[in-house]
């Protein structure tokens, strides 16, 4: 991820103290696109998608980890077709009833089974001449599949307890969280199904691969919980920025919601800080920092202990073991090497700082050769990492 902390977002009043971050700046670069907030370029990709299938009624499939969107993104493509005003009906399959699924997707008659006290229409007919999002498609029991198959293929659906045929005319958009292909191996999902629902396949980067649009997300979340619960949050502190960009947030945009309502409803001024936030993100950056005090009064040195947002440090086994400080460091350049196969220029971007402070720290702690006068062979794929790290 960039550096969006330390870089990218500037404060917008010259009188703020340099900690705090006002709300409005951590939107940079972010627009409002089919009621979703797009600042990456994986998602910009995926909405001229939508834009060119929306006025099409082709079957999607939308793939990616629970949280990161899905439901919004099949929201987005109904408001690109050419009925927008249209039904938008979700259901989430794994909500289906063994008993009940065929009459839960495509009505009943009354009297069709016990309790069935009067006709019902069905998710189908609901949504008939709009859009119909079957979430966690995955969940669908194997013997409903070939029903959903037919009612796809041939846009007709058949109640339970009715003769009667009718005619649906819908857009199918289908998501799931699961790997629909391995299931497939495993006799748990119909291959025509499959081929059938991924005519189009959308696939959604969790917010981990698309953290540029973490400061968005929380300046978007910020707003709305504002409203909802009547406060007037203007300032993020930066340490609180930090936390938030360094965490992996595993349930994806959900998760950041959540935390972002709790962070809002908790503080009782205009401003957001590390202690509005849970325990379990706020105490892992604390606990970062307690290990990072600065040696080197240089702030490019400096921020090379801290976890290289958006990049594939781990520094859990740093952090766990209560290493001393310089094992700290000297465990960052040489994993920082490692990943990058020995290549300073990488390392240094990996890292966040210049090549000649990376060429300085390597010297400091005897990492290579310190007469090599700052000449960087690593700019040879060919170099070795064992090379890099004088071994």
């Amino acid at each position: 991820m960039e550096n969006l902390t330390h870089d990218k977002i500037m404060l917008s009043s010259p009188h703020e103290p340099a900690n705090w971050i006002p709300v409005e700046a951590l939107s940079a670069g972010a627009e409002q696109i089919g009621g979703m907030v797009v600042r990456s370029e994986q998602m910009r990709s995926i909405v001229k998608t939508l834009v060119r299938l929306g006025p099409h009624n082709q079957t999607v499939l939308i793939e990616g980890e629970s949280g990161t969107g899905k439901e919004l993104i099949a929201w987005a493509l109904h408001s690109f077709g050419t009925q927008p005003d249209r039904p938008f009906v979700t259901f989430n399959c794994s909500n289906l009833v063994d008993t009940l699924a065929e009459a839960q997707l495509f009505g009943h008659v009354k009297g069709a089974f016990t309790d069935a006290r009067e006709d019902s229409l069905g998710y189908f007919r609901s949504a008939d001449g709009g859009t119909l999002f079957l979430d966690e498609i995955g969940e669908l029991p194997l013997n409903l599949q070939p029903k959903l198959l037919r009612a796809v293929e041939s846009h007709e659906i058949q109640p339970v307890g009715s003769t009667k045929i009718y005619k649906v005319a819908i857009r199918l958009v289908a998501a799931t969280n699961r790997d629909l292909r391995a299931m497939m191996k495993a006799g748990q999902f119909r291959e025509d199904l499959f081929y059938r629902l991924s005519s189009a396949v959308l696939l959604v980067p969790p917010l981990r691969e698309r953290a540029v649009a973490i400061p968005c997300f929380i300046a978007h979340f910020i707003e709305r919980y504002d409203q909802l619960f009547g406060k007037k949050v203007r300032y993020l502190s930066r340490e609180a920025l930090d936390a938030l960009c360094s965490y992996a947030w595993p349930g994806n945009i959900r998760e950041l919601a959540h935390v972002m309502e709790t962070a809002v409803i908790m503080t009782d001024a205009d401003r957001l800080t590390i202690n509005d936030l849970p325990a379990h993100i706020a105490v892992r950056q604390t606990s970062a920092l307690a290990l990072v005090q600065p040696p080197f009064g240089d702030p490019e040195v400096d921020r090379v202990v801290m976890p290289a947002r958006g990049k594939s440090l781990d520094w859990t086994a740093c952090e766990d073991s209560q290493l001393l400080l310089d094992n700290v460091i000297k465990k960052a350049l040489l994993r920082s090497l490692e990943q990058t196969q020995g290549n300073r220029r990488r390392a240094a971007d990996l890292l966040g700082v210049s090549r000649s402070t990376l060429y300085r720290m390597l010297a400091r702690y005897e990492l290579c050769d310190k007469t090599d006068g700052g000449t960087d062979a690593s700019e040879s794929p060919a170099a070795s990492t064992a090379t890099m790290l004088g071994v």
